[in-house]
Formats: C-alpha cells, sequence, structure tokens
C-alpha cells in the first residue's frame, strides 16, 4: 500500500477521534500485545550483521552503560525474575541468575519467545546467558545490567539463527548482534533511558523568537502566542502555537547539540525530531531529516537578523547533552525556529510533508476556536505533562498501518 495513501488514512481516522473523543480523555491501550499487523517476509540476519547498524552502547541503540548490579546494590530490585515456561533458561551456575532481568528486557523476551514458537512450532526460545553477577563478559557489558540476553533455539539449530535474529528485531530488542555462530546478542535500553520512552522534543530553556520580535523559552509558550516559523518557499512567517504534543517538566534527557559556524548557533533537539538541511552548498533547497542522521558538514537554517531571512550554515560539531525537561510544540505552519534555527515540528516518521497533513484536524479545531473567540478562554490553560491524546491516536494507528521501519527507533511510543 502506498505511504501517502497511509498517511491519508491515519490523518483521516485521527480527524474523527479529534472530534468524536472528549479531549479530557487520554487515548491508548496498555503494553501493546496482541496488535495486529499485516504478514510481511522476513529476512534473516547475516552472520555478523547487528541492528542498528550502530555500536550496542551509543544512543541510537540500547545507549550508554550505567554501572554493574550486584545482589547487594540498591539497583538490584529492578531486575525482575522470567519465569515462562515457554522459554529455557540454561543456568549454568544454578542461581536463576539468567532468569533475572529488567522489566523491558522481559516484555522482549517474552515476546519473541511466541514469534518462535510461530515460527517453529515445538521449538522453544533458549536463553544462555542473562544477567551476569560473575564477570564472565568484558567490561561494561549490558549483561551486568539484566538488559542483554543471549539466545539460542530449543533445538539449537544453527540455521535457524539468522531468522531467530530477525524476529528478535521484531519482538522489539534495541540492539540484536548474530554475533557468534553459537548464539545471538540481544539488549534493550535502560528503563529511566529517555530514549526507550519516546518522541521528539526540544529542552524547556530553549528559545523562540515571537512575531513581536520578544524571545520566549518553550516551556513558557502558551496558547494564543504567535512564533516565527518558515512557510514551504523557506521564508520568514508568523505562525499560531496550537499545542504541545508532548510535554515534560521533570525527566533528564540526552539531547543531539547541533553547533554551526558564521553566525555560531546551538540547536538541541531529540534524535528522533525532523530538522531542516541541505547537503548542497550552492542549493538551498530543504530537506526534513531526522537529527540523528544530521551528520558535520551538512548544512541547518538560521535566521540572518540583518536581512530577515534564512540562511544556510554548516554544522561545525555534533555532541550529546542531558538537560531537564522537554517540550514538543506544534505550530500552524508546522516548523519553528529554535534557538535561531529552523526545525520541524514532528517527530518520529522522516517525512515532514505528511506529518503536517496528518495534525491538520488540529489546525482545523484551532481555527474553528479562533473564529468563536475560545483561543483567549483557554490562553490561561495549563497543559498537562505528557504525550497529548491525540498524538498517542495517530502513533497507535499508525503502528497498525505502517511498517515498524517506518518509524525511528528512539521515537517508538513506550506503554
Amino acid at each position: 500500500m502506498d505511504v501517502m495513501l497511509i498517511l491519508i488514512r491515519i490523518a483521516l481516522l485521527g480527524f474523527v477521534c479529534l472530534f468524536l473523543a472528549s479531549p479530557g480523555l487520554a487515548c491508548g491501550p496498555g503494553r501493546g500485545y496482541g496488535k495486529r499487523r499485516h504478514p510481511k517476509k522476513l529476512k534473516p540476519l547475516a552472520y555478523k550483521q547487528f541492528i542498528p547498524n550502530v555500536a550496542e552502547k551509543t544512543l541510537g541503540a540500547s545507549g550508554k552503560y550505567e554501572g554493574k548490579i550486584t545482589r547487594n546494590s540498591e539497583r538490584f530490585k529492578d531486575l525482575t525474575p522470567n519465569y515462562n515456561p515457554d522459554i529455557i533458561f540454561k543456568d549454568e551456575e544454578n542461581t536463576n541468575a539468567d532468569r533475572l532481568m529488567t522489566q523491558r528486557c522481559k516484555d522482549k523476551l517474552n515476546s519473541l519467545a511466541i514469534s518462535v514458537m510461530n515460527q517453529w512450532p515445538g521449538v522453544k526460545l533458549r536463553v544462555t546467558e542473562g544477567w551476569d553477577e560473575d564477570g564472565h563478559h568484558f567490561e561494561e557489558s549490558l549483561h551486568y545490567e539484566g538488559r542483554a540476553v543471549d539466545i539460542t533455539t530449543s533445538d539449537r539449530d544453527k540455521s535457524k539463527y539468522g531468522m531467530l535474529s530477525r524476529l528478535a528485531v521484531e519482538a522489539g530488542f534495541d540492539w540484536v548482534n548474530y554475533e557468534s555462530k553459537a548464539h545471538i546478542h540481544c539488549s534493550v535500553k535502560a528503563e529511566n533511558s529517555v530514549a526507550a520512552k519516546s518522541g521528539g522534543c526540544f529542552p524547556g530553556s530553549a528559545s523562540v523568537l515571537l512575531d513581536d520580535g520578544r524571545k520566549k523559552l518553550v516551556q513558557e509558550l502558551e496558547f494564543g502566542d504567535k512564533v516565527l516559523a518558515a512557510d514551504k518557499e523557506g521564508n520568514i512567517v508568523s505562525s499560531d502555537f496550537l499545542m504541545f504534543i508532548d510535554r515534560d517538566t521533570t525527566t533528564r534527557r540526552e539531547f543531539y547539540v547541533f553547533e554551526t559556524e558564521k553566525p555560531s548557533r546551538k540547536l538541541r533537539l531529540t534524535p528522533a525530531h525532523l530538522v531542516f538541511v541541505t547537503n548542497n552548498i550552492t542549493d538551498s533547497e530543504m530537506t526534513a531529516v531526522f537529527a540523528s542522521n544530521v551528520q558535520p558538514g551538512q548544512r541547518v537554517f538560521v535566521v540572518d537578523e540583518a536581512l530577515n531571512r534564512l540562511k544556510a550554515v554548516t554544522v561545525e560539531r555534533i555532541y550529546v547533552e542531558e538537560y531537564e525537561g522537554s517540550y514538543a510544540p506544534i505550530t500552524s505552519q508546522g516548523t519553528i525556529i529554535i534557538d535561531h534555527v529552523l526545525a520541524s515540528c514532528y517527530a518520529v516518521i522522516e517525512d515532514h510533508k505528511w506529518a503536517h497533513w496528518a495534525f491538520a484536524p488540529v489546525r482545523l479545531g484551532h481555527a474553528l476556536m479562533s473564529l468563536t473567540g475560545l483561543v483567549k478562554e483557554r490562553k490561561d490553560l495549563l497543559q498537562s505533562d505528557g504525550i497529548h491524546w491525540y498524538t498517542e491516536v495517530l502513533y497507535r494507528i499508525g503502528t497498525l498501518l505502517l511498517d515498524k521501519n517506518s518509524f525511528h527507533p528512539l521515537g517508538m511510543l513506550q506503554s
């Protein structure tokens, strides 16, 4: 099915939800088990292949090592035993250590166990190594945190391991490596990892430009504010702030930081967020890409205050910093100028145009409220923390209609 038609369906369904559901009700099921997906042909991983194609302990995979967990440590309570009868645990130490893991790892493993039985009737998933308390792995191994498992099939048929790797990817492990002829290595993000939780945002300390020339922190935006954005041609325009699709005042999370040269600007945003770039020095055409895909040497668009227009400037350096609070504002243009740099308001799916289309019902609702004067009445209402219910509706519909690979791996909403 054409992606464009799928996204149109998502937006239409979202439109129905927007006007039939009560705005006071949050939408969204539980952990997401039992979702119907269209069948697709699965391709086994090749020997030594890993997905995603980045190092295990990077932001794009399972994230940084957070320290070894021992039975005497405070974090030991974060490990939970897995007594799933459909999984065989090798348990060489005879201590049940292999059964201990984080909840996220347990969820993914249980999901994989079902896939294995469906793929090969009579065969079970086998875990050869889970949490390690004896120091049998390399330094900073995620086995020491209960975030990694080594797996095989119960029949130890090595011809199945390529497909087993693919099933692990489909089950939602954050990093899967067909690292050995003897087993598959899988790992997950930390429970408190921002990447394990969701989306595309800016830190609350980032600033926007209002159309009257004043600056305002993102966290202080309110209904009725008009901020500077850009239209489809790249012209700077005034745009209504509509809402936050995600608002979190307390969680500390990691942000990509892009530093530009001449003028020096610093844009901070989460990996799954879209930002506009151009690769060619002689070409000013804007392309929206995930922040995690931007490379030094590419150019982003900053405000040339002297000429009141956008200017393509080279990204000189990219690194990661941690900030408290995160905010994902939506404007009527679908773009926003953050810390003098142009960014999309959207994330998770790498298609700004159709993401903007999917939020058409929100823009229509705002227009109707403007006509009736309700925007002024809502100006003093404070949006509560969390992901906006409309965003959850779109995401849930999207996961039913789109292939999992259509989503950024760090942008998946986790219940």
